[in-house]
């Protein structure tokens, strides 16, 4: 994806010393942006990036999006935000639900609304397949940023906003490969939940490229996903133990509370009006206004015959097509070599 869009401008984001922002502000300083404003609540992981990156363009802003104060501060001059920020784990979301609501929820309500104020031209915040059909916490919060970005978009404002959804992002924190990984490198037995489900398979840099389109041919209130290919988390541990040459055991536990067999990045209402734009998908919002008639009057029957966007029914890799997805990666590298 061409960095052009980037030229002179300013960015923001929020989370910016996580999985995506981390990759995303090494790849926007390599091109002719203005500046990156790095927005998170870690000082560490803040500090060890300004130097990794000795960048003046890289600016460092402490803070925390459940405070709008600190987002208002950090948005004057900005062009851009990529909302990345959020708590992503399933367990810790079902443990304390109210604090995922007012970090994924109220923390992206207060994004949205320093945008507006401060003029900002255009926000993606970044969603998940858990959104869809939400059984967990998590999934919930999300789905619930999702409406609110919609209801925005259809209000008058400078500000243009839009999302992207996202499946297993490979060698993200929390991503299922780097735990197998560990395992496999310490000799462990490695615990699966079932062999036969499935996850779509999408490394770092296509999340920002994903980003990049959304930015770029967004219109208010769309969201965007990328057709990854997917795979069962059975062949993905022989592909993982082929490529290490590991002889490690596998231990089946059984599916986890709040996990999905499979993931759902369309439902089949969405499916019946998403564009497909190349190698992604476009959900543009629905422009009904407050017209209750949609919800409770007028229907489609092409709704009825539409099937789900799935990680069971989308291009299935198999062994050797994972390994060579797999080495495409820089710590699958890495981890080869040590």
């Amino acid at each position: 994806m061409s960095l052009k869009i980037l030229k002179n401008k300013t960015i923001l984001i929020t989370g910016g010393t996580g999985s995506f922002g981390s990759t995303a502000v090494k790849k926007f300083i390599n091109s002719d942006v203005r500046e990156v404003r790095i927005f998170s609540r870690d000082e560490k992981k803040q500090e060890d990036m300004r130097i990794a990156l000795k960048d003046k363009r890289a600016q460092f802003y402490i803070g925390d999006v459940r405070d709008y104060q600190s987002l208002d501060e950090a948005m004057s001059g900005v062009n851009f935000i990529f909302h990345a920020a959020a708590l992503k784990q399933v367990p810790s979301c079902e443990f304390h639900p109210m604090e995922a609501f007012r970090t994924n929820t109220l923390g992206a309500e207060n994004v949205m609304n320093a945008a507006t104020k401060n003029n900002v031209e255009r926000v993606v915040l970044l969603s998940t397949d858990k959104a869809v059909y939400p059984i967990n916490a998590m999934g919930i919060s999300k789905a619930m940023m999702e409406k609110l970005m919609i209801s925005k978009s259809r209000k008058k404002s400078n500000t243009l906003f839009c999302a992207t959804r996202y499946g297993n992002v490979m060698g993200s924190r929390g991503s299922v490969i780097p735990l197998f990984v560990d395992l496999i490198k310490s000799e462990k037995s490695i615990t699966l939940t079932d062999p036969n489900m499935t996850r779509f398979l999408m490394s770092l840099e296509d999340s920002v490229d994903l980003v990049l389109h959304a930015i770029q041919y967004a219109k208010p209130g769309d969201i965007f996903i990328h057709k990854a290919p997917a795979a069962t988390i059975g062949d993905l541990t022989k592909a993982l133990k082929e490529l290490f040459l590991a002889k490690n055991s596998t231990e089946i536990i059984g599916t986890r509370y709040g996990e999905k067999l499979y993931e759902t990045l369309l439902s089949r209402e969405e499916k019946t009006m998403a564009q497909e734009t190349g190698k992604y998908y476009r959900i543009p919002s629905i422009k009904s206004d407050f017209n209750y008639e949609k919800y409770f009057i007028e229907g489609q029957k092409k709704i009825s015959s539409s099937d789900d966007y799935t990680s069971h029914n989308a291009e299935r890799l198999n062994i050797k097509e994972i390994k060579k997805l797999l080495l495409t990666l820089d710590f699958i590298q890495k981890a080869l070599r040590a």
